[in-house]
């Protein structure tokens, strides 16, 4: 799982197909899949992610409104429904959670490297590489 830090943003990132991520987030365990969308909700909390970057991340992962991640995400302090988002525990609920969260990831961080990082700064995921991703085995 040392890995999943730099896939993860590198997913938010667009540096590596979605379709890729999600072959990679449904090869893990269902314990290896709680803890990555933990950490994506860690991630989320960081970036210091909006009610509304929820929203477009609804938006980006083409999810439906009425699946149960985007009517979560919808509902109040977005620190608490990530949290809500993350511990889905049906397979097929885990793996919404997944492109939205990533879609959330997206949205935020990008908005704090445009804003905030834009001149540079300390963070190794806003330094990852352009070129093409290596495919996940």
């Amino acid at each position: 799982m040392a890995d999943a830090f730099i896939i993860l943003n590198e997913l938010a990132q667009e540096l590596r197909p979605m379709a890729q991520g999600i072959e990679w987030f449904e090869s893990l365990s269902a314990e290896e899949q709680a803890h990555t969308l933990r950490l994506l909700s860690h991630f989320c909390v960081q970036a210091r992610a909006t009610t509304v970057d929820g929203l477009e991340g609804v938006r980006r992962s083409e999810l439906r409104a009425t699946h149960t991640p985007a009517v979560l995400i919808a509902r109040g302090r977005i620190d608490q429904q990530l949290g809500k988002i993350a511990s889905l525990a049906p397979r097929d609920e885990r793996l919404k959670s997944f492109r939205l969260l990533i879609a959330v990831l997206a949205v935020a961080d990008g908005r704090r490297r445009e804003r905030i990082c834009a001149n540079g700064c300390r963070h190794a995921w806003h330094r990852l590489s352009a070129e093409p991703a290596e495919p996940l085995t």
